[in-house]
């Protein structure tokens, strides 16, 4: 009985000790947060971040101090630290709507209005509804209709209008101006410094282009570049463009017109003129797409292509049908081609891609197969191939990566493609081709 009574004293003991330790390790946490709070509030951000860091190696589910660390990594500009902070509580704490007003304003401060787009969307599914987290939706779909890009598709105003139900709340006239549009949400009443004004939106861009593709069989290396220059104006996009080939022996230039006119909220399209005296280039080529936008983030085109070689007419119809689904775009894209004899030649492409931070940031997978109206052209021997290749069987797949640079606004895309090609002159026989290119956009 006595022994009993002695472990029983003992666990009592070791149990008050226990939470002795635990109350004060929760108080030394405790002042620890609250001398971070301090700091922030003070503008010490970088003494701040230690102390916070310090708080959650002891605690890593402290939220508060993770809110407040992600909120000061996105004061002093490090918005990917904060982005990951802030993603680490909402993926736990979902109806933690100061965090998710945080995260939204983090993506707007670092420039990214579709991410931000998200954020809001995803909170507003956990909220049910919020009155700020709707007026930040709202500054995103403004930012986002500001850049518009026709041939991109999921980011110009029609497709934006289109594929979310934009809210009609019209924003708080106490809060409206310029500067406190993404005024940052505070753990307390204390002042914050206020972030820059954004930049205007870049209207023009230069494009270099370069690549070349290798085969398994009887065909020299080829090169091709290009240089365009975009031009953003009210009514589309404008871009002129000079490309260059090398191809088996022979060079020349091409000159090219893209022109993307916006009709109304509804329609756009696409329109294109090449020029050309060199023989592996055709003399003339015309295309065109009229898009519409349907309901459900769908997108179908139809068009087609007029291609004029020396000797002989190709006329081409295509349509396409796209769509749009969180942060991913697919496309189906079809050419028929009527031939003399009646034997109509089909060939098809799908796309998918999928967009990243922003419309310029994306990763895509295309394939092809079928006979293509719009490869290079080859030889056999001295005959150039121009109007035979058109209807030569042919499988294509292709990737792409396009990124930005940093926090300059220069865009690099690579690309790599293998094609499977029928030869003309021996029906049936097939080669390889490996092709590869780097394009570079300068924004200003």
């Amino acid at each position: 009985m006595l022994q009993k009574r002695t472990y029983t004293i003992f666990f009592f003991t070791l149990l008050c000790i226990w939470v002795r330790c635990q109350d004060v390790a929760y108080n030394d946490s405790n002042d620890l947060y609250t001398e971070a709070q301090n700091l922030a509030f003070g503008g010490d951000h970088k003494a701040a971040k230690e102390t916070l860091v310090r708080v959650l190696s002891e605690n890593r589910d402290n939220s508060e101090a993770r809110s407040l660390l992600a909120s000061t990594y996105s004061w002093t500009g490090q918005y990917e630290k904060a982005r990951d902070e802030f993603n680490k509580i909402t993926s736990i704490e979902r109806n933690s709507k100061d965090v998710w007003i945080s995260a939204i304003k983090n993506e707007l401060y670092a420039k990214n209005p579709a991410t931000a787009l998200g954020l809001a969307n995803k909170a507003l599914f956990y909220l049910k509804s919020d009155s700020e987290v709707e007026r930040l939706r709202e500054i995103s779909l403004k930012r986002i209709m500001k850049r518009e890009y026709p041939e991109l598709g999921w980011y110009n105003k029609r497709t934006v209008l289109k594929t979310v139900k934009i809210s009609h709340t019209k924003p708080n006239k106490e809060t409206s101006p310029k500067e406190k549009e993404v005024s940052e949400a505070k753990p307390s009443a204390k002042s914050i410094p206020k972030k820059p004004a954004e930049k205007d939106v870049f209207n023009n861009r230069i494009a270099l282009n370069n690549s070349f593709t290798v085969f398994d069989q009887r065909y020299d290396p080829m090169v091709y570049s290009s240089i365009s220059f975009k031009r953003q104006t009210a009514a589309g996009s404008i871009i002129p463009r000079i490309n260059y080939s090398n191809r088996l022996g022979k060079h020349g230039l091409q000159y090219d017109l893209d022109f993307y006119p916006k009709f109304s909220k509804r329609f756009y399209a696409y329109i294109n003129y090449g020029y050309s005296n060199a023989s592996i280039y055709p003399n003339h080529k015309l295309g065109g797409d009229l898009y519409v936008n349907l309901p459900g983030a769908f997108e179908f085109s139809a068009g087609g292509r007029y291609i004029s070689f020396e000797t002989k007419n190709v006329s081409v119809i295509t349509n396409s049908l796209g769509h749009y689904r969180g942060n991913y775009y697919f496309s189906l894209r079809s050419y028929i081609t009527p031939r003399p004899d009646k034997l109509t030649r089909v060939s098809g492409n799908i796309l998918v891609r999928k967009y990243l931070k922003d419309a310029e940031n994306y990763f895509g997978v295309n394939f092809g197969m079928g006979y293509s109206p719009e490869l290079r052209q080859l030889t056999a021997g001295n005959e150039l191939l121009a109007e035979t290749f058109l209807y030569v069987e042919s499988q294509r797949l292709s990737v792409e990566y396009q990124f930005t640079g940093g926090k300059n606004p220069n865009i690099y895309k690579v690309n790599m493609s293998a094609r499977r090609q029928e030869l003309a002159f021996a029906s049936g026989n097939f080669f390889w081709g490996i092709s590869a290119g780097l394009t570079y956009q300068s924004k200003f």
